[in-house]
Order: C-alpha cells, then structure tokens, then sequence
C-alpha cells in the first residue's frame, strides 16, 4: 500500500488538514512548515492517489482529445502542448483517433464518455444540426478545434481564410502571376467537414482577386498531386508559384522538384502553410504561414479546464490567435 497523507501527518508530527495544505499548495501554513512536509514526502515517496482527488472533487481529472491522427506533425505538437498543459493543472490526456472518419469519430466520443472524462478537446469531421444534437446528449463540455462546427461550441483556432489571402499576398508582391494551389482534401468538400481546408481555398482565390490576378490559378485536388505536376513546365520564363495547404503536402513538392532538378525559387515558387518544426532541417528554407498549434492546444485547455471548474469558458477574444508569415527562401 502507498504512502498516506495520514503517513506523512505521523512522520512530521502535524495534522493531516496541514500536510493537506502543503502538497495542494493552499493557504494556511507557515512556510517552514510546508517545507518540513514536503521534504518529507519526498523522502517517503509519497504519490497522490488521483482518483481519490478525482472522488473527492466530484471529477475524474481526466480530459479526452479526437484527432485524425498523429502523422502531421502539427498534430503531434498539439498533442504535446495539450498534455503539458494539462498535466500542469492535475489533468491526465485520453488520446483518440477516427483516421477521418465520420463514425469512427462518433465511437471516439462515446469511448471518452464512458470513461467519464471531465471535457473534450474535439477536432471534428462532422458537422451539421444532427451531430450538433448527439454531442448535447452527453452533457460533456466540449471545445472545438481547427474545423469549426457553429457558435453553438466553444473553438479556438485562426483566421483561416485571411492567413491565406495575406500569404497570396505576400506572393505576389514578389512578382509571381501564375498559380498552382494544391489541396487533397477539398475532394471531401461537402461530404464532411472540411473547415479550414475550405477557409484556405476561399483566401487563395480571394488574395488573388484582390491583387488583380486574371489568369485562373490550376486548384489540385486528387491525392496524386506529383503525377499532376508531371504534366506543367517550369522554367525562369514561365515562373509559376506553387501554393500547398499544409507543409506535408509542401515538402513532398519540394522532393518531387529536386529529383527533376528544377531549381527553387529560379524556376518554381513553393508555399506551406502551418510552419511544422521539422522545416529548420529542410532546404532551401520553406516559406510558410505559422499556425500557433501549440498555443491552440494550451489555450484549449485552460478554456475547458475553467469550463469544468469555474463554470465559464474563456472569453472570446482568446479564442481567435495570430498568425504570421515566415519567410524563407522558397519563394
């Protein structure tokens, strides 16, 4: 059997409402005291019994997230900051993955119920009034991530489409007319929910409008984006900038150009979007969009943890974070 708070209470010769309010850090203790306690239960490898905590506060301190996967990187540094920072305030993570799939997705959330999670960090492929009305019937607080469902829920996340129009931009004005915007994932447009896909796509064409583009840009849909580009020429001559939704689609564009040793910037622009931490090995240096991933994830925990004990999300205005442009040598 582990060491008691009561254990500690003998050992330091205190009460056990003392030793109490020095592992939960209150008020109430001389400072030399709380020393003396915890000192001695370090040296009595006291470890406090979470699900008596749990019990005692009515929780389980346990928060449940849903993701597509961990093979983004984007989503594995979301994982980490929203582990940390959960970790910090006594919460311990229930991971779930639904590899994009709508029902897999329902059967993550009802995993995460049954396991009596205190709130849910959700990044969703559904949407719509039907999915909207199954996640009220858990009576679970929930926060919405990346891919926004209504102002009915909680999300935190950028804007999207204005990072986009910003990054087109930032492109033009280095002299590029002609554009390539490839995106795999608008071929579910309609089918699930697509979010930010969609509100990327709307600031590509709205970046273009507004700095007077004519020529109308090839938009790349289907998963074999590289044979697609087999088909385009690139030369000095006929400079095009190629614009990727995500720095995974951008890095596989930029293999695919080295191998056929066409030379960028020279004779291709090329654009992520999201700034994933494995760019500082990459050359040349991708231009790209920073997606505050990390602080997506701390802010989405603070927001549900305030939820689950104060009964109140975060206010508004931290839900909408910055985004800005990296400039490298792609473009």
């Amino acid at each position: 059997m582990g060491v008691t708070i009561k254990d500690i209470a003998d050992y330091c010769g205190v009460s056990a409402g003392t030793v109490d309010r020095a592992l939960n850090n209150r008020p109430g203790i001389k400072e030399k005291t709380k020393k003396v306690v915890l000192e001695a239960a370090t040296k009595l490898s006291y470890r406090p019994d979470f699900t008596a905590r749990g019990l005692a506060k009515g929780k389980t301190m346990t928060l449940g997230i849903v993701l597509f996967d961990l093979n983004n990187r984007s989503f594995a540094q979301l994982l980490n900051a929203v582990e940390l920072k959960a970790r910090e305030n006594g919460y311990f993570i229930y991971v779930a993955l639904t590899d994009k799939n709508p029902e897999n997705e329902k059967q993550c959330i009802e995993y995460l119920a049954s396991h009596k999670v205190d709130g849910i960090i959700l990044f969703t492929v559904n949407h719509g009034e039907a999915f909207e009305e199954y996640l009220r019937g858990f009576s679970i607080p929930i926060i919405t991530i990346f891919n926004y469902i209504s102002d009915n829920w909680e999300y935190v996340g950028i804007q999207e489409r204005a990072a986009m129009r910003d990054a087109v931009g930032h492109i033009i004005k280095k002299g590029y007319k002609k554009f390539i915007y490839i995106c795999p994932p608008l071929k579910h447009s309609g089918k699930v929910n697509i979010y930010t896909q969609e509100e990327r796509l709307q600031g590509f064409m709205e970046g273009l409008s507004l700095e007077g583009i004519e020529e109308k840009p090839l938009i790349i849909i289907n998963s074999q984006y590289l044979t697609e580009l087999e088909k385009i020429t690139f030369s000095k001559e006929n400079k095009i900038a190629i614009i990727c939704s995500c720095d995974l689609y951008a890095l596989e564009v930029m293999n695919f150009l080295k191998e056929k040793r066409i030379n960028i910037p020279d004779d291709v622009g090329l654009m992520g979007f999201d700034n994933i931490d494995v760019l500082k090995y990459v050359t040349p240096k991708l231009t790209t969009v920073e997606y505050p991933v990390e602080r997506i994830g701390t802010i989405a925990v603070e927001s549900l943890i305030l939820k689950i004990e104060k009964g109140n999300f975060l206010t508004k205005s931290c839900k909408s974070l910055d985004y800005k442009i990296i400039e490298g040598e792609s473009i």
